[in-house]
């Protein structure tokens, strides 16, 4: 293997910037270092390391406008909708802050006389965090935020699309003047981050990514007993019944499965319309489609960039091809995209009659794509939701919040949605359930994975 790795542009095919391969000397460093500085930040009090991680954010905060930029130029948003990412990733970062006075509170059962009883939450250890780069910074705040609240140190590697996300957050972190090796980061290789996986030192993992990936951590971690964390993929669905503000959910289920080039993971690729609406809501999801601008990221008028990378959009086109070629109807003519079919530009598609054996319909599709059935009322539609390997989030459509709540308790996902879809709200857990992984971040329970409780009985010495 090469000693260094090289980011290609998204958008026009050219290598930004290359960088070296972390060394296992180098990973065994910063392992003995995050371990060191354990030993000590545990011990803050939690008010300092709350301080401590708002003065992070807050350096961050001033360098917004720059570091947006960077993430267009690493995988390909438009520049005009990168800053809400930054601004994402800072309202996350405060909220979790918030959160640690009642999340990381003792808990202290009934009085009883003559002894104390309490259960505290304590700090694992060296958390390793492996980010994706499709949202580099919303996706590793979730963890890396928390993680250092609760009091452990955090050893960041980011994709290898996105270096720059860490090499910014960890600049960030000693820009602020806060302890050496709280925060560090390593440009990983999968070899050398199964070694560290495995690694005893490492107490805790967290990985955000594909199914195959999270396998992959899995194994590296079997026999170990630490805890990790996965949150994985989604395919996600949407319904629309007959009742649903049609105009409103072709917007947002339009705005669910297009936006960010459909690259998130709990975007939205399948959707269940009822009958009665099914070609109203076709017509008005494809005209959605149509009106989307492919450009260059740097461009303003752009509202639809590249895909991550040409090898990405090849997997997309020949799944498309393969869905087609079995019936399937391909609803919006690509040669209105002129950049459309060059490099990692890939138009926007609406599908129809997709058959469900084809990789369209059963697999994650992390593009902009979104295939599209009709149903016959709430039986079909939950039963056909739930017919899937995913299990992250389903968007449910309709004027009748009591039908939303009855119909989200019948369904395997994590979050259910009414009337919206594709948002995380930091004061609810996010969670997943089948190949969508065991991960839960966010909220007041995303402390549970990084903290153990650690119990106290303390018998009162008798008076004499």
């Amino acid at each position: 293997m090469s000693s260094t790795f090289r980011v290609v542009s998204p958008a026009s095919g050219d290598v930004l910037l290359e960088r070296p391969w972390a060394t296992p000397a180098a990973a065994d460093r910063a392992l003995t270092v995050a371990t060191r500085a354990f030993s000590s930040w545990r011990r803050t009090p939690l008010a300092q390391r709350q301080a401590a991680v708002r003065a992070w954010l807050d350096r961050i905060e001033a360098s917004a406008d720059g570091l947006a930029r960077q993430i267009s130029e690493q995988m390909g948003r438009p520049a005009s909708q990168t800053p809400g990412e930054i601004r994402g990733f800072l309202h996350r970062g405060r909220t979790m802050v918030a959160l640690a006075d009642e999340a990381l509170a003792d808990l202290v059962p009934p009085a009883q006389p003559g002894r104390t009883r309490l259960v505290r939450q304590v700090p694992r250890g060296v958390v390793l965090v492996l980010a994706p780069w499709n949202y580099p910074w919303l996706t590793a705040v979730n963890t890396i935020a928390p993680a250092l609240v609760a009091g452990n140190t955090v050893v960041l590697k980011h994709s290898d699309q996105t270096p720059l996300v860490a090499e910014a957050m960890t600049a960030a972190w000693y820009a602020a003047g806060l302890p050496e090796g709280v925060l560090a980061h390593l440009h990983a290789s999968h070899e050398l981050v199964g070694s560290m996986v495995a690694d005893p030192r490492v107490a805790m993992v967290a990985f955000t990514g594909s199914v195959g990936g999270g396998k992959a951590v899995h194994t590296a971690a079997a026999g170990t007993f630490k805890t990790v964390g996965l949150e994985l993929g989604g395919h996600d669905a949407g319904y629309v019944r007959a009742d649903a503000d049609l105009d409103a959910a072709i917007a947002g289920l339009a705005d669910g499965a297009f936006f960010n080039a459909g690259q998130s993971c709990c975007g939205i690729e399948r959707i269940y319309v009822d009958r009665s609406v099914y070609d109203r809501f076709v017509d008005g999801v494809v005209a959605q489609a149509e009106a989307l601008v492919l450009a260059d990221p740097a461009d303003p008028t752009a509202t639809l960039g590249p895909v991550v990378r040409a090898r990405a959009a090849e997997d997309l086109r020949a799944r498309l091809a393969e869905a087609t070629a079995a019936g399937a109807r391909a609803c919006v003519d690509p040669s209105r995209f002129d950049r459309a079919g060059s490099g990692a530009y890939v138009a926007p598609q609406v599908l129809t009659g997709v058959p469900g054996h084809v990789s369209l319909a059963q697999d994650e599709i992390f593009g902009p794509m979104v295939c599209v059935w009709p149903v016959d009322g709430d039986d079909e539609a939950i039963a056909r939701i739930n017919d899937d390997a995913y299990g992250l989030t389903a968007s449910l459509w309709t004027a009748d919040l009591d039908a939303a709540s009855d119909l989200g308790s019948r369904l395997d996902v994590g979050t259910v949605y009414a009337n919206r879809c594709d948002a995380l709200d930091p004061e609810l857990a996010w969670v997943g359930v089948k190949d969508s992984g065991n991960g839960t971040t966010l909220s007041r329970f995303g402390y549970g994975p990084l903290t153990r409780p650690q119990s106290f009985l303390l018998e009162h010495p008798k008076e004499s």
